[in-house]
């Protein structure tokens, strides 16, 4: 595998699975630093085992743990907002748990996380590059993802906002928007072929994604391939967006 991240770092938040995982995988067989960040610690111990990076276990819904966590970690590279979860919920029977979930883990945790790494980088003197992960769900009307939609379209804003503000001090920052991947918690839930099968027809390409096609695409915008790609959301999502 080529070297091409040899002598770069990066922050990788819900790094213990899916895509998060795929990611740290990637860079660090491509020759990056890599700092994990997850919740779980036994997710965190196996990554480092598999890759040597470092790991910072964290609840991103705490603002003071991130921001700590976020201090430890220093000053990197890159940041990849990856953390996510998802609550169920319809507009009717929304809860304020299940709004403050979604939204905390999902937006609010990666701006505090954005925020603390591009003070770094404009202390060190700039550079550097933010990439946050959202989803098709923040384009397209999904039922019961009310508060995830809003979590990833919110993402999307900010994003926009991010790389406005940040391009000064020569710093990206890009999103990309998944559809449905294959982690392990997707893949049981659209087992059910009357679940799958309408979706999946909606994919001209004629699949999912799988972990490692979203941790690619993600590669390919921090890389000097892309020094001119800023404020960009690009779908990952086999052509779904354009039906």
């Amino acid at each position: 595998m080529t070297e091409q991240f040899a002598g770069k770092s990066v922050i990788i938040t819900g790094a213990g699975k899916g895509i998060g995982r795929a990611c740290a995988i990637e860079l660090a067989n491509r020759g990056a630093s890599v700092i994990a960040m997850a919740r779980t610690q036994e997710d965190l111990e196996e990554l480092s085992r598999l890759t040597g990076c470092r790991s910072i276990q964290v609840d991103l819904m705490d603002n003071d743990a991130a921001r700590n966590a976020m201090d430890d970690a220093g000053v990197c590279d890159f940041l990849i907002n990856c953390a996510g979860t998802n609550v169920l919920q319809s507009v009717l029977n929304m809860t304020d748990d299940g709004y403050e979930t979604v939204m905390g883990i999902n937006l609010r945790a990666a701006l505090v996380c954005a925020q603390a790494f591009a003070r770094m980088r404009v202390a060190a003197g700039g550079g550097g590059a933010i990439l946050n992960v959202t989803s098709i769900a923040g384009h397209r009307g999904f039922d019961e993802h009310v508060c995830y939609a809003a979590s990833k379209a919110g993402l999307e804003g900010a994003t926009r906002v991010m790389a406005r503000e940040l391009g000064p001090h020569g710093i990206r920052v890009n999103a990309v928007a998944p559809t449905i991947t294959m982690t392990d918690l997707a893949a049981a839930a659209w087992l059910d072929p009357a679940k799958k099968d309408p979706m999946m027809v909606r994919h001209p390409i004629g699949r999912f994604a799988e972990v490692q096609d979203v941790a690619k695409s993600i590669v390919m915008l921090l890389s000097d391939d892309a020094p001119m790609v800023t404020g960009v959301v690009l779908p990952i999502d086999g052509g779904f967006l354009a039906n």
